[in-house]
């Protein structure tokens, strides 16, 4: 998907130290690292790949300027297929491109074309900007009694996209 000046591209093993300094950079500077964190940005091929999921690059002129990734854990027969939007991520020199709006609308290209029914995601209301987007896209916040465990203290805010089946 192009985009003003730059394009969204699958995760390269060469993108590793960008996912995990663009990520590290927005959560060490409102929250902390976390365990969960440390597990995933110090192997996201590992922790989001090698499992099925799927890590998407805003590529500027080879650099990477955002990040975004998907989940997809296994579903049963006859249960929801739910994908999990995790490590959102764009640089502060490119923020207000669209770039985080770009990587958002090509996993969710890819959930849909992996079969996904919904996308859940995890995040904090200080984070005006992303929850905003979100919203944008179409994610509702779950209630209280919606609301599944989190290994992130930092989460108070849960949502969901649903994508329907085609």
């Amino acid at each position: 998907m192009p985009g003003k000046g730059y394009a969204i591209r699958p995760f390269k093993p060469s993108d590793a130290g960008a996912f995990k300094q663009l990520n590290s950079r927005w959560i060490e500077e409102f929250f902390g690292l976390e365990d969960e964190d440390r597990r995933v940005l110090e192997a996201p091929e590992e922790a989001i790949l090698k499992p099925g999921g799927y890590i998407a690059i805003a590529d500027e002129a080879g650099q990477a300027i955002g990040t975004g990734a998907l989940i997809l854990p296994k579903a049963k027969a006859g249960q929801t297929r739910w994908g999990e939007l995790v490590k959102m991520a764009t640089d502060p020199a490119s923020q207000g491109k669209g770039v985080g709006g770009a990587v958002l609308d090509h996993l969710i290209e890819i959930a849909r074309k992996s079969g996904v029914e919904k996308i859940w995601l995890e995040t904090n209301d200080r984070l005006a900007s992303a929850t905003a987007l979100y919203q944008r896209k179409g994610f509702q916040a779950l209630g209280p009694d919606e609301e599944h465990p989190t290994p992130y203290s930092r989460c108070n805010l849960q949502m969901v996209l649903e994508l329907g089946v085609d």
